[in-house]
């Protein structure tokens, strides 16, 4: 394996690599062979492509170099081709622009600094994306730049009951990566780096793969940003003077959160032989699927798979490194997996695979099954691996047709490598790769996008899930972003502050992926409605079924009685037999002591709980609805004439019923006998003889 390009003499290895366009407008040197190396992929030929957009001033680009991939596949040529390279990539238009994701810092204290500030958010740790942290401002007399490990363990770490401390670091002497795993190791809860230069913010990148980085780039787990010099310097200013420095780190706006549906793009790769960052990308493939595949089949997401392809310089397409590398005639290449020419998978192979899975995923998307997409590369990788030499077709139209694809659709869509031609898809994908609107150029891979802005941090399960979830508005988060593993229930803890009936197990607050919303409830059919912090009352059909439309209510003796009304204005309202508010008291009416029932000579009253009973003396019976007493002899004579009425109703409707029938059958018959005797005096042209039933009869 060829070693890697070495740095610039004098160059700091904390510092960003810049892109091309950044050294020409800057520095104006001629091109290095980094240049133009990296130029390759960002140049448009003039023949097969649309013309470039107007230049952009871009911001720094990545700690590691975002071409990298163009370099390595340079590496292997002499040395007079490669300053033709060179000297043809310095001519060439590049258009790279860098967008840097920021999150907003905001300093609570001292009150000479308060106010907001922009911080670069660094591309490893886990950002807490939808949240916010607050936290305590340390400025370390040692080891300022955090180059090496702290003396002590925990040395950072807050006490209890006390803000979390952030350490200020300074820029320079060492990776961003490791400044950022000492302070983490020393107590820290994120980290504020200080640049050294006065300049625009720029985002902290993972360094180039090797033995000492691996060992904390996954490891990495807590927040960092970039802040720019003249902020950092007022800072640390603050607590030299021994002033308490308070800060909130927010990042809530960090991603676009505008409607119920998230949609997420990620730039990938099938090379599994590059390293941490191919591990990397594996492992988060085969852990995410599964809340991928989720989020795609409930409608939550939309969601888009990329891969990154550069061009081979026109005067080089013949060239064995060339031809090795690409296919369509130079157009997509892909960088060689081994590093190494001669021996192994070549950087085409990367290509063609790298087509089948996109043609994977037009096919499944086609069938309206797109999650599939994430089935075939966790299932090649695991089948596939370039280890045990079976990353290629054989091997990969074994998983398409488990998966129950159509293999032809696929090969379809991959067309002919060696065609001398563009290739739709391969073509989107170049050109999906420059920046549009708030998205910079993607120049690092992996790459997540989420909403339209790019997703910084480490890759993995929980960290991109949250910021996935912070791209839904609010209340309308699937149940995944609300699990305890993913945010905290402040519902639970004094019910957010919101309204809520215990007594009917009701309440306003609503749990959320940034917090909670105090809102009233639709519960079983009923929608409460106020303010949803100090009030909620139901209102409409079936209000008085939640704990009685928060009227007075009262069961004795298993009778129930309700100051609910369904009907009328909605008040509270004490039923019959009571009096009061209705609302928190409703008293029993004692009717038979107020004479208000029960008044007849022959009656005896006696009160119950809501009601009264009335009995009449001797054989009579109590009618109350007319609060009297009368007879059950005249009660029982006046049934048994109802019951004579009845009957006679009942006959008297079947007779009229019978007459009715009986005089339209004969009217029938006349009818039919009158238009047989006309017919054979008087016959109508447009009608045939009728028959004559008098005839009939005289025959028979």
């Amino acid at each position: 394996m060829r070693p890697h390009l070495p740095p610039a003499p004098g160059a700091d290895s904390s510092r960003s690599t810049r892109t091309p366009l950044e050294l020409r407008e800057r520095n104006k040197p001629l091109p290095s062979l980094s240049t133009a190396a990296a130029s390759l992929r960002f140049r448009s030929k003039p023949s097969r492509r649309a013309a470039p957009p107007p230049e952009q001033p871009a911001s720094e680009g990545s700690e590691r170099c975002s071409a990298l991939g163009a370099m390595r596949a340079l590496e292997g040529l002499p040395l007079p081709l490669l300053a033709a390279v060179a000297l043809a990539a310095a001519v060439m238009v590049v258009e790279a622009r860098f967008v840097v994701e920021k999150n907003s810092l905001m300093v609570t204290s001292p009150t000479s600094l308060r106010g907001r500030h922009d911080s670069a958010i660094g591309n490893f740790g886990v950002p807490q994306y939808g949240g916010s942290m607050a936290g305590t401002v340390v400025y370390p007399k040692d080891n300022a730049d955090a180059c090496d490990a702290f003396d002590g363990d925990r040395h950072f770490r807050a006490k209890p009951g006390a803000l979390p401390n952030f350490i200020l670091i300074d820029r320079g002497n060492c990776l961003f990566a490791k400044k950022v795993w000492n302070a983490q190791n020393a107590g820290a809860s994120a980290v504020l780096v200080v640049d050294d230069k006065d300049e625009p913010l720029i985002t902290m990148d993972l360094p180039r793969e090797d033995d000492e980085a691996a060992k904390y780039i996954q490891n990495i787990t807590i927040p960092s940003a970039l802040i720019d010099k003249k902020f950092g310097e007022q800072l640390k200013k603050a607590i030299k003077d021994g002033e308490m420095v308070n800060v909130n780190l927010d990042w809530r706006e960090a991603v676009p959160h505008p409607d119920d549906r998230v949609e997420y793009e990620l730039w990938t790769n099938s090379n599994d032989e590059c390293g941490t960052k191919c591990d990397m990308l594996m492992n988060f493939l085969k852990e995410f699927k599964g809340a991928a595949q989720l989020l795609e089949k409930g409608g939550y997401s939309q969601f888009t798979p990329h891969y990154i392809t550069w061009y081979c310089p026109q005067a080089f397409v013949v060239s064995k490194q060339c031809k090795s590398q690409c296919i369509n005639h130079g157009r997509y290449c892909a960088p060689d997996p081994e590093q190494d020419f001669s021996t192994g998978y070549e950087g085409k192979d990367v290509v063609v695979e790298n087509l089948r899975q996109l043609c994977v995923f037009k096919v499944a998307n086609e069938s309206k099954k797109p999650w599939i997409w994430w089935d075939y590369v966790t299932d090649f990788h695991i089948r596939c691996p370039m280890k045990d030499k079976k990353y290629n077709k054989k091997c990969a139209e074994t998983v398409i047709k488990s998966l129950g694809l159509d293999v032809k659709k696929v090969d379809k869509c991959m067309g002919d490598p060696n065609a001398d031609s563009d290739h739709p898809l391969l073509k989107m994908e170049q050109d999906a790769q420059i920046g549009k609107g708030s998205r910079g150029d993607v120049t690092i891979l992996p790459t997540l996008v989420v909403n339209n802005r790019q997703y910084r941090g480490k890759l993995e399960r929980k960290a991109v899930l949250k910021a996935i979830c912070a791209g839904f508005e609010e209340t309308t988060e699937p149940n995944v972003c609300l699990s305890d593993e993913m945010e905290t229930n402040e519902c639970l803890n004094d019910n957010g502050g919101c309204w809520q009936d215990k007594a009917a197990n009701v309440t306003a607050c609503r749990d959320t992926f940034r917090g909670r919303v105090c809102e009233c409830p639709t519960f079983n059919g009923v929608q409460f409605k106020g303010d949803g912090y100090s009030n909620c009352e139901p209102a409409g059909p079936g209000k008085c079924l939640i704990n009685h439309g928060g009227c007075w209510h009262e069961t004795r003796n298993g009778k129930t009685f309700s100051a609910c009304q369904e009907s009328g204005n909605g008040k509270c309202q004490c039923p019959a037999g009571f009096r009061g508010d209705g609302v928190k008291k409703c008293e029993d009416i004692n009717e038979c002591k107020e004479k208000k029932a029960c008044q007849c000579p022959e009656c005896s009253c006696r009160d119950t709980w809501g009601d009264y009973e009335c009995t009449c003396s001797g054989d009579l019976l109590y009618i109350k609805e007319h609060d009297t007493c009368i007879s059950k002899t005249a009660v029982q004579a006046k049934a048994a004439w109802a019951a004579v009425w009845g009957i006679l109703i009942v006959l008297v409707v079947v007779a009229a019923g019978s007459y009715v029938v009986y005089k339209y059958r004969l009217r029938s018959y006349m009818d039919s006998e009158i238009r047989a005797i006309m017919a054979q005096y008087m016959p109508l042209d447009s009608q045939g003889e009728v028959p004559n039933h008098t005839n009939d009869e005289e025959h028979h």
